[in-house]
């Protein structure tokens, strides 16, 4: 069964093909439909059997936090036993307990540590990755980190989209001094970020311990002055304007939400910014999930992805992302596999190019050992992907 997804159609729209054949030349794909209508002119071409499986468009990780020191199990321990996400942060934990560890770690040890992730998320299916900074949280060390997402630019075949998010929590140093940090990356890390080319989006925590909404503001608009696009992480762990903010300023994305009021989701439907859930860190964390029916039955695309960092979401596994998705955000298994892949693309800027099956797109695909995606999002397994596709050359294969 190929699975087109097309670009632009309804937004829970996934067209779905048996008897199908995809056909590329380079990194383009040419023809993606019905065998019995294939262009003669590729009737003769080398072919492989997909043996009946599924094949659907690269899966894009949309929001990811790949580069970082160290992990953090204890935390882990700690909140089983009734310890909260902000105690810990407050006591010294959380993200500045990965601040000091990332800080310490050279740049080579970074690369390292990322690209063994992004060679197994590749034999996930996943062809596209976001990649945001947030844990050097000082000039150097924030450079640091996009220098590590530059280097394996050039030395893996997954794409990588970086994001600076300097705004990631005010540092220990700089906790008295709150404007001296806010200045620091408006008039210092942002321009050196964009005009190194470092860097696609900015990104900010508006969040209770992290920035106000005042401040994401001034960070936004410096950021998009310097030709950043705009990302937010937003209403994680309360109500706190975060989305409506990302619309108001243009936000290609607005992440988390999963306590956004009605009337910014009514505002993020009218701009046209992409709702990113991330499954992963509301059953890490036990809190709520975002409401995805609420968002999709008011017109939103509502993107999937892992949210992979070392505090609240340390799984890389864009598949199980999927499946709790579907168990409790009651999203269908064509509404999720079009999370992970067109409006995943749209969350990163890349729509036109990413996240379909389609003459003119990336030859980016993944073949599913499974007879469609509702078996596939229902039985879940280790890894149900057997081969992957990226920029039309195998990056995987087992047993195709």
């Amino acid at each position: 069964m190929l699975y087109r997804v097309p670009a632009n159609g309804a937004l829970d729209e996934v067209s779905g093909v048996r008897g199908a054949v995809v056909v590329w030349e380079g990194d383009t794909i040419r023809y993606a439909g019905s065998a019995a209508e294939l262009p003669e002119q590729y009737a003769s071409a080398e072919s492989i059997d997909a043996g009946g499986r599924c094949v659907i468009p690269g899966l894009i990780d949309c929001h990811t936090h790949l580069c970082f020191g160290g992990w953090r199990g204890d935390e882990f321990a700690a909140r089983l036993e009734g310890r909260s996400y902000q105690d810990i942060q407050a006591a010294g934990g959380g993200i500045n307990s990965t601040v000091k560890k990332t800080r310490a770690a050279t740049l080579e040890t970074l690369v390292d540590k990322a690209a063994v992730v992004l060679s197994d998320m590749a034999r996930l299916g996943v062809t596209t990755v976001e990649a945001k900074s947030g844990y050097g949280l000082d000039f150097d060390n924030e450079l640091k980190q996009l220098d590590v997402y530059r280097r394996l630019s050039t030395t893996q075949p997954v794409d990588i989209v970086p994001t600076f998010l300097g705004a990631h929590l005010v540092p220990v140093e700089y906790r008295d001094r709150r404007e001296e940090y806010v200045a620091l990356l408006c008039e210092r890390l942002i321009p050196e970020v964009a005009e190194r080319g470092l860097a696609r989006f900015c990104d900010v925590f508006i969040e209770e311990n992290a920035f106000s909404l005042a401040e994401g503001r001034r960070i936004l608009e410096t950021a998009k002055r310097h030709g950043l696009g705009l990302k937010i992480h937003a209403d994680q762990l309360s109500s706190g304007g975060g989305a409506g903010l990302a619309a108001e300023l243009g936000a290609v994305s607005a992440e988390h939400l999963e306590y956004a009021s009605d009337k910014d989701i009514a505002a993020m439907v009218d701009a046209g910014t992409v709702a990113v859930s991330l499954p992963l860190a509301s059953m890490y964390l036990r809190e709520p999930y975002l409401p995805a029916r609420k968002w999709i039955e008011a017109g939103a695309r509502v993107a999937v992805a892992t949210d992979f960092n070392p505090g609240s979401a340390p799984s890389y596994h864009l598949h199980l992302a999927m499946t709790l998705a579907c168990i409790n955000q009651q999203m269908s298994p064509a509404e999720v596999l079009r999370a992970a892949s067109s409006h995943a693309a749209r969350a990163v800027g890349m729509e036109q190019t990413h996240g379909s099956l389609m003459p003119g797109y990336r030859a980016d695909l993944a073949i599913i050992d499974a007879p469609d995606i509702n078996h596939w999002l229902y039985h879940f397994r280790p890894n149900a992907c057997v081969a992957t596709l990226k920029n039309g050359t195998w990056i995987h294969q087992s047993s195709v």
